[in-house]
């Protein structure tokens, strides 16, 4: 059984205009594949035996409900492509291009994961970028989706703090729990336990970086830094479950209570 291409793949050919990419399209075209459009910019209007030529993977996407793509682009520019398509609504992206630099595949793989958030009844706040995507697959993994995503940053001086965050998830609808992401330094989380305790009704799951953290370094954020027994994971940790918040010692731990407590 086909698990990413089958009898439902409509086919879009990023490239289909140049040497490789009418040779392979059209070799799938010829072995049963969908191929419903190409797209080359600028060349929108031609046809390449007879599949339709447009300048946008949107513009394509919206005449031929196109849902795959396949990309034949230099190096340089691939990226650019995939970040197209999947802007389009391109459920899968095969980039046959070699050498495309690793960096941009970094940047690509974030982006994805940005936007691989399901609507839901979890809102999410964190101090860290990179753990609010990892804490929002981990929840998409598991079926679970998010009402609202937001990030605080984790530097000395913020805009909003948790406890703006978490008082306006309280009064949300939509939210029937919360995941907390923090980290080591400063005392927001210990900030944020009382807050809960005192004016939280809905259930909230926790999660802090930085167990690992040796004592008077800096760990990524400016405001990461943690003095003695100070700003330890451990002390958020311990002053979090002294409130009734369950924390999770890894991102996962973190989203499966979330998903105990979904199915209580």
């Amino acid at each position: 059984m086909a698990i990413l291409v089958d009898a439902e793949t409509r086919l879009v050919v990023q490239g289909l205009t140049g040497s490789e990419g009418r040779f392979h399209g059209l070799r799938n075209r010829s072995h049963g594949t969908n191929v419903v459009a190409g797209v080359t910019p600028g060349k929108g209007g031609q046809e390449v035996e007879g599949i339709p030529v447009f300048d946008t993977v949107a513009d394509a996407v919206a005449e031929t409900a196109a849902n795959t793509a396949m990309v034949f682009v230099p190096a340089p520019f691939a990226g650019d492509a995939m970040y197209e398509a999947i802007a389009a609504g391109i459920a899968t992206v095969v980039c046959i291009s070699e050498g495309v630099p690793a960096h941009d595949m970094l940047r690509l793989h974030a982006f994805v994961a940005s936007r691989d958030f399901r609507e839901g009844s979890v809102g999410l706040v964190s101090r860290s970028g990179t753990l609010t995507y990892q804490i929002g697959h981990e929840l998409t993994q598991l079926g679970l989706g998010c009402s609202t995503i937001v990030g605080i940053g984790g530097d000395p001086i913020v805009g909003s703090s948790f406890l703006d965050v978490l008082a306006l998830f309280e009064a949300d609808e939509q939210t029937e729990q919360v995941v907390m992401v923090g980290e080591i330094g400063g005392d927001e989380e210990e900030k944020a336990a009382a807050f809960i305790e005192a004016e939280m009704s809905k259930p909230v799951v926790g999660y802090i970086a930085g167990f690992t953290a040796p004592p008077g370094k800096t760990m990524g954020h400016a405001g990461a830094i943690i003095s003695g027994s100070a700003g330890t994971a451990q002390a958020k940790k311990e002053a979090l479950e002294a409130r009734g918040v369950r924390v999770g010692r890894t991102p996962t731990e973190a989203a499966q209570l979330v998903a105990e407590i979904t199915a209580a």
